[in-house]
């Protein structure tokens, strides 16, 4: 049975997840892309600031800092 996707914020602090769909506009992907956000990337979830705006994330051995309308577009599968 294939995992659920869910938006990139709805994981738990600290919870992985490996990226499965970028729904933001086609514009803004290949500043991720560059940033080494692709499909398939496994990801974590950092911390959100204190307002919920933006959302640190590690990719790849480094903190990536998002907006968090960015982060909402990118569907995870959670880490078993």
């Amino acid at each position: 049975m294939p995992a659920a996707l869910q938006p990139l914020t709805s994981l738990a602090l600290g919870a992985t997840g490996t990226v499965a769909d970028i729904q933001l506009p086609a514009a803004h992907r290949p500043r991720l892309m560059e940033m080494g956000l692709l499909v398939g990337t496994k990801v974590e979830l950092i911390r959100f600031a204190p307002l919920g705006d933006p959302v640190e994330i590690k990719v790849r051995g480094y903190n990536l800092t998002l907006r968090r309308q960015e982060a909402e577009q990118i569907l995870v599968t959670c880490a078993a």
